[in-house]
């Protein structure tokens, strides 16, 4: 009888659990790749392994938009058929290791970025990457698969005056010339000094995460406790950027592994800024991409910065890059689990009340979502950001109160090290977790994941439990009253009030009925940030407290200047003067939103002779044009068109935003011209007279209702 089970196991089990699922599986690739960068198209040279496991009949690799010089397959050309959307073949008949060869162009009209090459500016050319889930086929034959994991090695020829960032370690690095030969004529035709760049992965990913950058780079290389080398890049003119930039880098990175439990999977960590990148930052593996409007001084560190962003980004070196989602059904398990690490990381920089108050006010915004109608489950593939980000982090919140410190973190060790380099589910997760919990987790998944509600009354209870001072908030509401008795008791409790995140949230609640001389010198002593709500909740301004307000001008802050410029010079036109000296060549944020308000006052400025205006007028239209951030210009575009002022170049420069890659700015941008098509009909028309034939076409159906 026993030999009897054994025979039925192993007919019966062994090839259930012992094939594999997939007929072909590519293990290795081998990339080497040549931008043009004088018509912004790639020339690559493409190695692919690939084992077959069983019979199939054809072999796809997505590449949009390809045309192919070479296909071969073990040392032979071979038939193929190219789409447009990806390259097939035959398969081979027999299982076995096989190697396929091609050589390719491409023209991308997404996911490679050539920024600064239609400028008037010199060095800042940059070229980037945004894979975005399956994109990588528009620059590298590739999978559109995120179940399709390989070892990407990618090797670079560029301009030796530049530098380059991609996935890996920096392996080798040499300068070229023609007696190495060029591997295309179009790059000799450049006769430019060319260097060789070649990086090396250890360890296999989905291809939306292959990623690079070129451009003027420099670069500080520290190092985590563990040893695990960090390189921070910046462009050389943002040397003294550096520090604010990157602040806490080496705390966060040490923090997660610390915190996670399982160390960083990867030979190293790259983080670069470029300028007018689609998002925050992406996770690429081994080499975070941000946008450059994080690279901040440390008055703007207060207003705007790369902390929780980049915290975020390094948690998806294990969550998203480590493990990686089988189908959209399972997103939760990328950006619920980097959202949640990052509001981690900051309750260890700056305090636990840091990180409750934000959960509250996300709280707040899905919990009012989910009363009107708009909720989401977790598991729905189409939810937005909000739900996948926010939500996610806060069922992570309550799965650690529910199972435990202890459980909770076994949970992640095993899951990570059980998976990894994997694809994983929702399932393997919840298993991990009720292994190590000795809990049954199906009213979590319903009431977390699949349900469409926030669940308010859950999360309400965990904030007062885990934070005295959302305790005290709430406390305030519960007991009831009217509002005056609200002003009343805020100002007359306000010494005693410990928490600033407090003080934020009720000057926002009570708002003008504070714009009173006993309550505004008690601000003198609060923080830049208690400051600045108070600042942020006034309408109006009275005359006996505008000496109060005139000292907002002086604060470590661009946010707070701003505003308190803008109100001031509304409230008491008659100082405009005055108050444009005091922050006279203060740029400001990164998007220079200080010097932008500052010369549009100018411009509303009777005090100031027509003559003089004529400087600030060039000087608020050039921002417009493609020399500056598609922040920066579209700020710029709001200002003229609120005031009248878009010059002639200006409208033009507007046209072209109206095809940019960033499609907030392009759609900005095209309801715009619109606006402008309607107001100044005839002014419009003779601009787009000057334009060729086919711009005039783009530009009509974009006006045209």
């Amino acid at each position: 009888m026993r030999f009897i089970h054994f025979i039925i196991t192993w007919f019966f089990i062994v090839p259930i659990f012992g094939q594999h699922e997939k007929a072909v599986d590519f293990q290795k690739v081998e990339v080497k790749i040549a931008p043009l960068l004088s018509n912004q198209s790639i020339m690559g040279w493409g190695s692919y392994e690939f084992e077959v496991y069983r019979k199939t009949d054809s072999i796809f690799l997505d590449a949009v938009a390809m045309k192919f010089q070479s296909v071969n397959l073990n040392g032979r050309a071979i038939n193929y058929r190219n789409s447009g959307r990806s390259i097939g073949f035959k398969a081979p008949k027999k299982p076995g290791t096989y190697k396929l060869k091609l050589s390719y162009t491409a023209e991308p009209k997404q996911t490679v970025y050539f920024v600064g090459f239609d400028d008037d500016l010199e060095n800042n050319e940059q070229v980037w990457t945004q894979g975005q889930g399956k994109y990588t086929s528009h620059w590298l034959p590739s999978f559109d698969d995120m179940t399709e994991k390989a070892e990407f090695d990618l090797l670079f020829i560029v301009n030796s005056n530049l530098e380059v960032i991609a996935n890996g370690k920096l392996s080798a690095k040499q300068k070229l010339n023609e007696a190495h030969g060029f591997p295309a004529p179009g790059m000799a035709k450049e006769r430019v000094p060319k260097s060789r760049w070649r990086f090396k992965m250890n360890n296999p990913m989905s291809s939306y995460l292959a990623a690079f950058v070129i451009g003027d780079f420099d670069k500080q290389l520290t190092h985590s406790a563990s040893g695990v080398p960090i390189e921070l890049y910046y462009e050389p003119k943002d040397s003294l950027k550096v520090e604010p930039t990157y602040r806490y880098t080496t705390e966060i990175f040490d923090f997660l592994e610390e915190e996670i439990g399982v160390p960083y999977p990867w030979q190293n960590y790259k983080q670069v800024p470029v300028r007018d990148f689609l998002y925050a930052g992406m996770e690429n593996t081994t080499c975070t991409i941000f946008s450059d409007q994080y690279v901040i001084d440390s008055t703007a560190f207060v207003d705007k910065n790369y902390v929780n962003v980049n915290a975020h980004e390094l948690a998806h070196q294990w969550f998203g890059n480590m493990v990686t989602e089988q189908s959209g059904a399972n997103h939760w398990l990328h950006e619920g689990f980097a959202t949640y690490y990052a509001y981690l990381a900051e309750e260890v920089l700056f305090g636990s009340d840091h990180m409750y108050w934000k959960l509250y006010e996300t709280a707040k915004t899905l919990h009012n979502l989910s009363e009107n109608g708009d909720g989401e489950a977790l598991t729905n593939p189409n939810a937005n950001s909000l739900t996948f980000y926010e939500k996610g982090a806060w069922a992570l919140f309550l799965l650690r109160d529910r199972v435990g410190d202890i459980a909770f973190k076994k949970g992640i060790q095993n899951y990570l090290n059980k998976y990894a380099f994997g694809n994983v589910t929702i399932d393997d997760f919840l298993n991990e977790m009720e292994r190590t919990s000795n809990q049954k987790l199906q009213s979590f998944r319903s009431r977390w994941l699949e349900d469409e509600e926030f669940p308010w009354p859950d999360v309400q209870k965990y904030l007062i439990e885990k934070n005295a001072s959302l305790k005290s908030y709430f406390t305030i509401y519960q007991s009831g009253g009217s509002y005056p008795d609200l002003v009343d008791t805020v100002i007359r409790n306000w010494d005693a009030l410990a928490s600033d995140q407090l003080k934020k949230q009720l000057i926002k609640d009570c708002s003008q009925s504070l714009i009173r001389k006993d309550f505004i010198e008690k601000l003198t002593n609060e923080s830049v940030k208690v400051r600045q709500a108070f600042v942020m909740a006034t309408r109006t301004i009275p005359e006996d407290l505008r000496h109060y307000f005139e000292e907002f001008l002086d604060d470590p802050s661009y946010l707070t200047k701003e505003i308190a410029f803008v109100k001031l010079s509304l409230a008491f036109p008659e100082r405009r003067l005055r108050y444009l000296q005091d922050l006279e060549n203060i740029y400001g944020l990164p998007n220079k939103n200080i010097r932008l308000v500052w010369l549009t006052v100018a411009l509303l400025t009777d005090e100031i002779p027509q003559k003089g205006k004529g400087q600030f007028y060039k000087e608020l239209n050039a921002y417009t044009n493609s020399n500056f951030s598609f922040e920066t210009r579209q700020m710029a575009f709001e200002y003229l068109s609120q005031i009248n002022a878009l010059s002639d170049s200006s409208i033009l420069n507007l046209i072209d935003a109206t095809n940019h890659h960033i499609w907030q700015f392009k759609k900005s941008s095209r309801n715009l011209l619109r606006s402008l098509a309607k107001e100044e009909k005839d002014r419009v028309e003779r601009i787009l007279n000057g334009l060729p034939s086919q711009e005039q076409l783009r530009l009509k159906k974009i006006i045209t209702p």
